[in-house]
């Protein structure tokens, strides 16, 4: 008996390979076959396995009769079995529960779709602590590589306040430091740049960028999921984050390159309306070093460049 469960477990453990590899390579259009298959090949080793019991013990039990408790004593399935590309699966189907008599065994599909769910829940929230414990160093990597750039290309940060308006800060710092001031270099349908004079630094940037967008409504509703009115609007009215688009206007109303270093070293440059002796702003772009998410600081020249 004790041969017999050992050349059974090692069945189950062989199976559950076997079904891993048909779930991995399995498709859209082929997993309900797939599944439907693998079930078939747990029937038929259950089946098979509860017969060779029976037999051996020769107390004439059918197959049926001995499935409670007939396996009760198999190993656990590897832990690596427990997971695949779509996600966990189950372990072979010995019920905790009888056969319903005079039906035949059927797997308890409401069950087993639970189980799934609370692992794959469990796995998310794994991973979601995963991620959460990593963030510090991720912070670390990304504030030491930044300092890194900065040196090399003889910049200095100025910390900006993080919250929605630090785009439009970081850029009022800039064009306050370069000798620029507030003022569009263009002139921009319906601005009024006399009311500029008394706005903070980063609300007058915000009324720049949103004039021009809704001046020049052709370079930017296409990249828009929202009518462009309200999207102005937003810019105008609240502390939202600005982004691409934003810099975009603001490169081209006060004829500058704005510069972008992000923490790989990377540099995204959005350039100026005429190219012609255009002066370069120098922002920093940081992901994972404040609370609220994307960032971006004021970069001026060090005093050794200057």
């Amino acid at each position: 008996m004790e041969d017999l469960r050992k050349q059974h477990r090692q069945e189950l453990k062989d199976l559950q390979s076997q079904i891993t590899q048909k779930k991995k390579s399995a498709t859209k259009k082929t997993r309900k076959g797939v599944n439907d298959e693998c079930a078939e090949l747990e029937r038929r080793l259950k089946t098979k396995q509860q017969s060779e019991l029976s037999g051996l013990s020769g107390n004439g039990i059918t197959p049926e009769e001995n499935s409670e408790g007939a396996f009760d004593d198999m190993t656990e399935p590897p832990q690596e079995m427990a997971t695949e590309i779509n996600g966990p699966i189950n372990a072979l189907p010995v019920s905790d529960e009888p056969p319903n008599p005079g039906t035949g065994k059927k797997p308890n599909r409401q069950k087993a779709r639970l189980a799934r769910r609370a692992a794959e829940q469990e796995a998310a929230a794994a991973q979601a602590a995963e991620e959460a414990e990593d963030l510090p160093n991720l912070r670390s990597r990304e504030r030491d590589t930044m300092r890194e750039h900065y040196t090399s290309r003889g910049l200095k940060e100025q910390d900006i306040r993080p919250d929605g308006h630090c785009l439009y800060a970081a850029i009022a710092d800039q064009l306050l430091d370069a000798n620029i001031g507030l003022q569009p270099r263009i002139n921009i349908r319906g601005l009024d740049t006399d009311g500029l004079v008394t706005k903070t630094d980063y609300a007058a940037t915000r009324q720049v960028a949103a004039s021009y967008i809704s001046a020049n409504p052709d370079d930017f509703a296409p990249f828009l999921e929202e009518p462009l009115g309200d999207y102005v609007r937003t810019i105008r009215e609240t502390g939202e984050w600005g982004g691409h688009l934003e810099l975009m206007a603001l490169a081209k109303a006060y004829d500058v390159n704005i510069n972008v270093l992000h923490g790989n070293g990377q540099v995204d440059t959005i350039e100026s309306a005429s190219q012609d002796d255009a002066k370069s702003l120098w922002l920093a772009y940081y992901r994972h070093s404040f609370g609220l998410g994307e960032h971006y600081n004021s970069l001026r020249k060090s005093e050794q460049h200057s």
